[in-house]
């Protein structure tokens, strides 16, 4: 476990009020599924300090986790700023590396091609560094789509057409999963239709 010491201060509830969402502090490590007691990891807020109305704050983590915790409570590890001239040494955990979770296509993909892709990767990295964890392989039609974020209608039906964006254009709507819309707006996919500009030329 790679791990680095710091010098740290414990912050009380007053000094984490005035943080925000930017400031990088240290929580406790320890989760229900990894047991790191006395190991802390970066995190920032989930919201600022000053919007803090009670109950425990919650801090996300570099590695995506999400902690909560009362910062004057004896029974907890509490959050912890890097400080110089602090009157403790806290064991801060280290990033491994990355998860890398994403979707290639790969164009009439044959068990050669995904060979030579994993080949590359172990060159690039490491032969004992890349491991495929998880491997999803599905065939996709040969059809291109038009992915939309677009306005959900309040009020009476047929008031006017919808506004829409256009978040990307796709060989199959693979990534839609993965796009996260706002409040009051929602997910469009469409066969892809090619502008055509009937501008007439000189």
């Amino acid at each position: 476990m790679n791990t680095e010491k710091i010098a740290a201060r414990r912050l009380s509830l007053e000094e984490v009020m005035k943080l925000g969402v930017k400031d990088r502090v240290f929580v406790s490590a320890d989760t229900a599924e990894l047991k790191l007691p006395d190991c802390y990891v970066p995190a920032f807020l989930t919201e600022s300090g000053e919007d803090f109305k009670g109950g425990s704050i919650t801090a996300r983590t570099i590695f995506k986790e999400e902690v909560s915790c009362l910062p004057d409570s004896e029974d907890e590890a509490g959050i912890y700023l890097a400080d110089e001239s602090g009157s403790v040494t806290i064991e801060v955990l280290q990033s491994a590396g990355v998860v890398l979770d994403l979707t290639l296509f790969v164009p009439g993909a044959d068990k050669g091609s995904l060979t030579a892709l994993y080949a590359a990767a172990r060159q690039a990295f490491g032969a004992d560094i890349v491991q495929i964890w998880r491997q999803g392989l599905k065939e996709v039609p040969d059809v291109k789509v038009d992915i939309f974020e677009e306005q959900i209608p309040r009020g009476r039906k047929g008031g006017g057409s919808p506004m829409r964006d256009r978040r990307a254009i796709d060989t199959y709507p693979t990534r839609a999963e993965f796009i996260e819309f706002p409040a009051g707006r929602k997910l469009v996919v469409e066969v892809h239709k090619p502008a055509v500009d009937d501008t007439p030329t000189i």
